[in-house]
C-alpha cells in the first residue's frame, strides 16, 4: 500500500514549490485557439490528401499520399487529445492533486505528448526514405512498395512511437508534471537518476535521428532529379516527383525550425543532470514551438499543392512576366506541360493523344 500511494503521488513533488507561473486567461485563450486551428488544418488536410489518393490509387504517389494521410492524422488526434487534456487542466485551476489523486491522468498526458511528438518526426522520415526509393530505384518502388506494405510501415512506426512511450510505464517510472502545472512529460527537474537522464537523451535522439534521415534522404532525391532534369530537358511527367519532394522539403524545414529548440532543450537536461540551468520559462517556449509542427504541417499539403502551385505561376507570370522567371534549370513551362502529358498517359481512354509524345519520356 505504501509502494502504490507513493507511485500515485510520483507526479506531485514539482507543486510545492513552483516558479513558473501562466497567466490562466491568455494561456486557456492560446490553448483553445491553437488546438481549433489545429483540428481545422488537419482535417481539410485529410479531405485533400483522401481525394488525391482515390485519384491516384494505383500509381506511385499512392504510397506517399498514404503516408501522409497518416501523419495528418497523427497530427490531427495530437491537437485533439493533447489540447483537450490541456484545456482541462487549465479549467481545473491546475489543481492535480484534486482531480489526478492516482496519477492516471498525468500518466495518459505524458503518454500522448511522447507518442505525438515522436510519431510524426518518424513519419516524415519514412516518407522522405519512400520518395527516395521512388526515384532511385522506380522498378524496386513499383514492386515492393505497394499500399499493403506502406501500411504495415505505418503500424509498424506507430507500435514502435507507442513502445517508447509506454517505456517508462514499463518501467515503473512516473511521468511528471512539469513545473507549470500545465503538462506532463519526462522527469526534467534535479534530474540525477541514469534513467530519467536514458529517456530525455533517447526521446531527443530519435527525434534528432528523424530528422537527420529526413535531411539525407531528400537530399538524394533532390540531386537525383535535378541530374535527370540537367541530361534530358526533354523528359516529361515527372512533375509529380518535384510537387512530393516539395513538400517533403516543407515538411522538413518545419520540423527542424519547430522541434529542434524542444529536442536541444530536452538533451541538455539529460547531459547536464541535475547542473541544467535550463528554466521553466525555457522549456516552454521550446514545447510551444514544437505544437507549431502540427499546425503548420498540414498547411504544406493544402497550400504546395499542383492546382495551388500553377495559380501562383500563372499569377507571377502575369504579374512579373514570363522572361523574369523562366530560367533554364526550372523551366517551369516545362513542368506545366509535363503536367498535361502524365494526366494524359494515366488516363485510359487517351491512347491516341500520346502520339505526339514517346512513350520512353513518361518514366517515372
Amino acid at each position: 500500500m505504501n509502494s502504490s500511494k507513493s507511485q500515485g503521488l510520483a507526479g506531485f513533488g514539482v507543486l510545492k514549490n513552483t516558479t513558473c507561473h501562466t497567466e490562466k486567461k491568455i494561456s486557456v485563450f492560446f490553448s483553445i485557439i491553437f488546438m481549433t486551428v489545429g483540428i481545422l488544418s488537419n482535417s481539410l488536410a485529410i479531405v485533400i490528401l483522401m481525394k488525391a489518393y482515390q485519384r491516384f490509387r494505383q500509381k506511385s504517389k499512392a504510397s506517399f499520399l498514404l503516408l501522409a494521410s497518416g501523419l495528418v492524422v497523427t497530427d490531427l488526434f495530437g491537437h485533439l487529445i493533447n489540447g483537450a487534456i490541456a484545456v482541462f487542466v487549465y479549467a481545473s485551476d491546475k489543481d492535480w492533486i484534486r482531480f489526478n489523486q492516482s496519477n492516471i491522468l498525468c500518466s495518459v498526458f505524458g503518454i500522448c505528448m511522447v507518442f505525438f511528438g515522436l510519431c510524426p518526426l518518424f513519419l516524415g522520415s519514412v516518407m522522405a526514405v519512400e520518395r527516395c526509393i521512388g526515384v532511385t530505384k522506380p522498378i524496386f518502388h513499383s514492386t515492393k512498395m505497394t499500399s499493403r506494405h506502406v501500411k504495415m510501415m505505418l503500424t509498424m512506426v506507430c507500435l514502435f512511437a507507442v513502445l517508447i512511450a509506454l517505456l517508462p510505464i514499463l518501467r515503473f517510472r512516473a511521468y511528471q508534471i512539469q513545473a507549470s502545472r500545465t503538462w506532463c512529460f519526462y522527469k526534467t527537474e534535479h534530474v540525477e537518476d541514469w534513467e530519467d537522464r536514458f529517456y530525455l537523451l533517447l526521446f531527443s535522439c530519435l527525434g534528432f535521428l528523424a530528422l537527420a534521415i529526413s535531411f539525407l534522404c531528400n537530399a538524394v532525391t533532390g540531386i537525383t532529379l535535378l541530374r535527370v532534369k540537367f541530361k534530358s530537358q526533354q523528359r516529361q511527367g515527372r512533375s509529380h516527383h518535384f510537387e512530393m519532394i516539395i513538400q517533403l522539403l516543407a515538411i522538413m524545414c518545419v520540423s527542424c525550425i519547430c522541434w529542434s529548440p524542444f529536442l536541444v532543450t530536452m538533451a541538455r537536461i539529460g547531459i547536464n543532470e541535475g547542473r541544467s540551468k535550463e528554466t521553466c520559462e525555457t522549456i516552454l517556449f521550446a514545447l510551444r514551438m514544437a505544437t507549431w509542427n502540427q499546425i503548420l504541417d498540414p498547411w504544406v499539403y493544402i497550400l504546395l499543392r499542383k492546382a495551388v502551385l500553377k495559380n501562383l505561376y500563372k499569377i507571377t507570370s502575369g504579374c512579373c512576366g514570363v522572361h523574369v522567371i523562366n530560367l533554364h534549370m526550372w523551366e517551369l513551362s516545362s513542368i506545366k506541360n509535363s503536367l498535361k502529358v502524365a494526366a494524359i498517359s494515366e488516363s485510359p481512354v487517351s491512347s491516341k493523344q500520346i502520339n505526339q509524345q514517346p512513350l520512353s519520356s513518361m518514366g517515372q
